[in-house]
Order: C-alpha cells, then sequence, then structure tokens
C-alpha cells in the first residue's frame, strides 16, 4: 500500500529523532558483528590496477606464461619464443582441478572458459610453490602472464580482472598479467619493454600457429585409419621435436654485411625499415619452415592407413576456446569422437584470423557509405568523395593483400604437409551462406561463423554432422544456436548438436553426442555401401586391389573429391572402383577368391 508523502514527512521525523538514530546505531554493530557486514560508505572511483613492467633487463630472469592453445600449437610456439631468446612456459591442459580453483577463487556466473583458464594459472603457480619450493616472491618476480584480451560483449572482456582477482584471493597479488589486445597489441609505457612487439615475434607466431593447425589436421585425417592403434601420436610426438629444433635454429632475416655497418652510422630508422623490407621477402620465399615440413611429411606417409572402412565425419565448431582445448574443457570430446569410430575435422585458428581480416574489410565499406550519408554528400562534391573513396579504397586494398599473403603462405605450408589438408574457407561465402539466418555484422564470439561452418560443411559435402562446442551460458553462441533452428528446417538432412560444456556433465554430453553420432554411421554406412554395391565388385575385390598396391595404405596419397560423396572410406571406394574399371580389372568369381584365400 503506497503512503502519502505527509506520512512519508512523519516517517522521516521519527528516525531523526535521536533515540531512534542511537537504537538503529545499535542495530547496525550489532548486525555487523554477527554477520561480518561493514555499513561504512565508501566513495571511490574505480581505478585501473597498477602494473608492474617486464622491462628488456629482467628478460634473462624471467619467464613468460602462456596457454589457450593445443598442445601442438603451444609446442611450436614455445620454440619459436625460445628462438627469439625468451624464457618461456606453456600452461599444462586445464583440468577440472583447474576449473574448481577457477571458481573458488574468481566470481560467480563466470563462463566455463574463464574458470578453467583462471584457475589454471593459479594451480600452476601454486604447483610452482608448494612442489618446485619457490617463495610467492620470486613467483611474482621471476614469471608473468601474457593473454589476449578483447572488448566484446561477453566475458572475455573480464578475464584480465578475474585473474587479477583469483591471483589476488590465492595469496599471488602483483603477479603480472599482460593483456595483448585483439585490436592495439601491448603498451607498456616509454620502458624498453622486455617483450618486443615486432615482425620477427608475429611472424614467427602466425606461421607456428598454422602449422600446428595443419599438424592438428593431419594426425585427425590419419589416426582413425590407422592400422597399427597409436602410430599416429607416436610419430607426431617426434615429428613436433624435430620441428622444434628446427624452429629454434631458424635466423632472423635482417640486413648484414657492410651495408649494416654504414646505415647504422646513417639512420637507424632507415635500418629498421630496410630490416621490415627484408623479413617480408624472406617471409614470401624461406624455406625455413617449409623444408622441415617436407621432411615431417615424409615420416607421418610412413603410417600405414586402412581407408576402406566407412567412418562418420565429424565437423566441430563452436566458441573458440571450447572447440580447441583438448581436455576436461570440453569433456575430451575429440578423443572421445575418434574412440567411437568417427573422423573429426577441427577449426583451424586461421579461420578466426582471416574473419579478423574481412570484418576490416566490411567495415571500412560500412562507415564508407556512413560518411557519405552522414554529410548529406551531393554528386557535384568531387573533392569530398574521391577523399572517402580514396580512404576506402587504401583501407580495403591493405587488408585484401594481407589476405592474400596469410592465404599464401598457408598454403605453402599446406603443399609441403602433402597437401591433404583443407584450405581456408572464404569469409565472403561464408557470409553469403550465413546472412539469411544471421546477421553477419553482428560481432562478439564467432560472429556468424558457426551458422555459417554448420551450412558450409554440410551442403559442400564435407562432413556427415556438425558438433557445437560451446560453454554453458555462452551469449554469442547461444544467439547462433537460436539461428540455427531455421537452418535444421531450411536444411532437411542436417545432422547438427549442440553442445553446452561446463566442468560437469560429462556423461551426459557424451550421451547425447552418441546418439547423434549413430544417425552419421548409419548415414556414412549407407554410401558407403551404395558404392559398393553398384559398382558390380565385392568389397574384397576391392581389398584384394589395395593389398597389391601399397601406395594406396599412405596417408598423404591423394584421395579424390566426389560431388555428393562425404565419407573418406565411400570417397576411397569409389577412386578405386574408378582405377580397377580403367585397369580393366575384373570382378572375380566365389573360386578365384577362395583359391587366393587358401594360397594366403
Amino acid at each position: 500500500m503506497a503512503t502519502s508523502p505527509e506520512h512519508r514527512t512523519q516517517l522521516l521525523k521519527v528516525i531523526q529523532q535521536p533515540e531512534v538514530q542511537q537504537l538503529l546505531d545499535e542495530a547496525r554493530e550489532r548486525f555487523s558483528a554477527e554477520e561480518g557486514v561493514s555499513f561504512q560508505s565508501i566513495n571511490m572511483q574505480f581505478q585501473r590496477p597498477v602494473e608492474h613492467d617486464f622491462t628488456a633487463d629482467q628478460r634473462p630472469r624471467t619467464t613468460m606464461l602462456f596457454g589457450g592453445f593445443t598442445f601442438r600449437h603451444e609446442y611450436l610456439i614455445t620454440s619459436h619464443f625460445q628462438r627469439l631468446g625468451y624464457n618461456v612456459a606453456p600452461l599444462p591442459t586445464p583440468n577440472t582441478d583447474a576449473f574448481q580453483k577457477g571458481k573458488e577463487y574468481g566470481n560467480n556466473g563466470q563462463c566455463n572458459p574463464t574458470y578453467f583458464t583462471v584457475g589454471n594459472l593459479v594451480q600452476y603457480l601454486e604447483w610452482l610453490r608448494d612442489e618446485q619450493g619457490m617463495s610467492t616472491e620470486d613467483i611474482i618476480d621471476r614469471y608473468f602472464f601474457i593473454t589476449a584480451g578483447a572488448c566484446g560483449p561477453c566475458r572475455f572482456g573480464m578475464y584480465e580482472a578475474e585473474y587479477r582477482l583469483a591471483l589476488r584471493n590465492s595469496g599471488f597479488d602483483g603477479f603480472r598479467v599482460m593483456l595483448f589486445q585483439q585490436k592495439g597489441g601491448l603498451k607498456q609505457g616509454d620502458v624498453k619493454a622486455g617483450l618486443e612487439m615486432n615482425a620477427d615475434f608475429f611472424m614467427g607466431l602466425v606461421t607456428t600457429i598454422n602449422m600446428g593447425d595443419l599438424l592438428n589436421e593431419l594426425s585427425n585425417q590419419i589416426r582413425p585409419y590407422e592400422t597399427v592403434p597409436g602410430e599416429t601420436d607416436r610419430v607426431l610426438a617426434e615429428a613436433l621435436h624435430f620441428l622444434g629444433e628446427a624452429i629454434k635454429q631458424i635466423p632472423p632475416a635482417q640486413v648484414t654485411g657492410p651495408l649494416r655497418s654504414i646505415m647504422e652510422r646513417r639512420s637507424a630508422d632507415a635500418l629498421d625499415k630496410l630490416d621490415l623490407v627484408v623479413k617480408f621477402v624472406d617471409l614470401l620465399t624461406t624455406e625455413d619452415f617449409t623444408a622441415p615440413l617436407r621432411e615431417v611429411a615424409r615420416r607421418m606417409n610412413e603410417i600405414e592407413v586402412d581407408r576402406l572402412q566407412p567412418k562418420p565425419v565429424v565437423k566441430v565448431t563452436g566458441e573458440f576456446w571450447a572447440q580447441t582445448t583438448e581436455g576436461d574443457g570440453n569433456f575430451n570430446m575429440f578423443r572421445f569422437l575418434q574412440a567411437e569410430g568417427a573422423e573429426i575435422i577441427t577449426e583451424p585458428i586461421a579461420t578466426w584470423i582471416t574473419y579478423l581480416m574481412w570484418q576490416e574489410k566490411i567495415k571500412a565499406a560500412d562507415r564508407r557509405r556512413l560518411d557519405e550519408a552522414e554529410g548529406e554528400l551531393k554528386w557535384w562534391d568531387v573533392k569530398r568523395r574521391w577523399e572517402l573513396d580514396s580512404k576506402y579504397y587504401k583501407k580495403r586494398a591493405a587488408m585484401a593483400f594481407a589476405d592474400k599473403v596469410y592465404r599464401r603462405e598457408y598454403d605453402r605450408l599446406r603443399d609441403a604437409l602433402g597437401g591433404t589438408t583443407h584450405a581456408i574457407v572464404d569469409m565472403f561465402e561464408m557470409e553469403r551462406l550465413a546472412h539469411e539466418f544471421y546477421h553477419t555484422r553482428s560481432e562478439g564470439g564467432e560472429g556468424h561463423l558457426e551458422v555459417a561452418k554448420n551450412i558450409y560443411y554440410t551442403v559442400k559435402g564435407i562432413a556427415h554432422m556438425v558438433l557445437s562446442l560451446k560453454p554453458f551460458g555462452c551469449m554469442p553462441s547461444t544467439q547462433s544456436d537460436g539461428a540455427q533452428s531455421a537452418v535444421i528446417n531450411h536444411f532437411k538432412d542436417m545432422i547438427y548438436l549442440p553442445i553446452e560444456t561446463s566442468g560437469e556433465g560429462e556423461i551426459n554430453a557424451h550421451s547425447r553426442v552418441q546418439m547423434a553420432l549413430g544417425e552419421a554411421k548409419a548415414k556414412a554406412k549407407l554410401e558407403f555401401a551404395a558404392i559398393v554395391e553398384g559398382s558390380g565388385y565385392e568389397l574384397e575385390d576391392l581389398r584384394a586391389y589395395q593389398r597389391r598396391h601399397p601406395e594406396l595404405n599412405r596417408p598423404l596419397y591423394h584421395v579424390p573429391e566426389y560431388e555428393g560423396v562425404v565419407g573418406t572410406g565411400a570417397r576411397f571406394a569409389r577412386h578405386l572402383i574408378e582405377r580397377m574399371k580403367a585397369e580393366g580389372v575384373r570382378p572375380r568369381g566365389p573360386a578365384q577368391r577362395e583359391a587366393e584365400l587358401a594360397a594366403e
């Protein structure tokens, strides 16, 4: 029941009486003592925590911690950083214990990746203190953590604050967390930075990330068909060690000889610019990375595979961290899928990099139209139109050039590794596929890419099923899930399954995946059977031909793509049938098969 202004005035007069005020003060003190609550008012503005710099003179005694990639990525990135003279250590893959620490020391209501990554850092620092015997002061002095940051609409924009809160609550207040923004880079005042974000740093970092992408995809292609279980992982471990040692030996590209001595005396700025040109030309022409990859390809090609078996192909998409990590953070989903008989296609980090470049292209086009509208540009205002157009075309040309160079270098690495992995998807095609269902100007997380990938990998006949992994409550992924219902209704044969991950619920998630995977397996078997049964050959005829041609059992043997044929086994069977018919190989009768079996 609402009170009248006169009644409220009377209440205020009563509260302001000294004896009433004394009773209220006593009640506050008693409640504060019983419940540990303070009623003191605080009048202050938020200030960013003071961050201690990592300076050049600290580099020899300071170790850089990082994480968030797969083990292959992190191993190669570590080798690159060591090549540049940094002490570096990748954090272990986050586990459920790290998740619990993140919840214990962090805020409530955070997303799954926040708890896993924040708790993982705390867990590692506690290991240094409790197992390695380091003091807290030494850890704070001799280590720092570098991570990505963003100003996006989800909790990712608050990761830095969560790291600092958890570190303070766990007893590591003052530990350095250095944030590298997606846009802007890393700045730390006027001191000589210990972490030099230069061309060598970025070119090598991007290249090693691409190498990690390709090694992950190649191993995922081979592992489901290996004839000796565990052989792929054994060879891959040896190959990683070989690659890491090769990367450490790569010298930085720069001007050398008398020319360098002359330019050092005359103009350091001009020398830096010339060094940058040399580094860029070297990036486009060097064999420093491709030559070791060719040796890795040779080693991987020694693994024996048997592709003549139907297995469902599952494309894994979703939120960036959940679709990338390989541990408890996504219920160990990659290994689970492979144990269930699936061939998986994971998402390369390269897709995200090209997506960021695509965003810059479309923003330049949108900005151009806005500037023209805001300025009420008339047709005769040639000068103003020229200014706007030249600004747009410069930005568009710069991003198109960067995108072309990036894709070229990715393809060079692909070719060196045998050429069986997928190229980077066309971002404008992804925009075209998704825009009807999800507005492509909506940013945050993967944006429209989750919808686009679901359509792309289905209609292109690349995967039988799309599995989308995302953290519980992830806002951008939840938005795309809403759009996916319209996508599924439009593409009736699509098998799409979204899975929300958390620190618990692994059994339930695996059960749901098994149900969808059963449907994908049925599709793969029907596809395989239709090709074999319609060929006039028996499956054993194909196997006999396969045994007579050992090159068919090599992982880097190129199996052609066929429109409407998705599974590797089905494509391989069709390819064998085409080869057999071209060579005039006739189907064997029962008597011939029995004689061959008796001879064996």
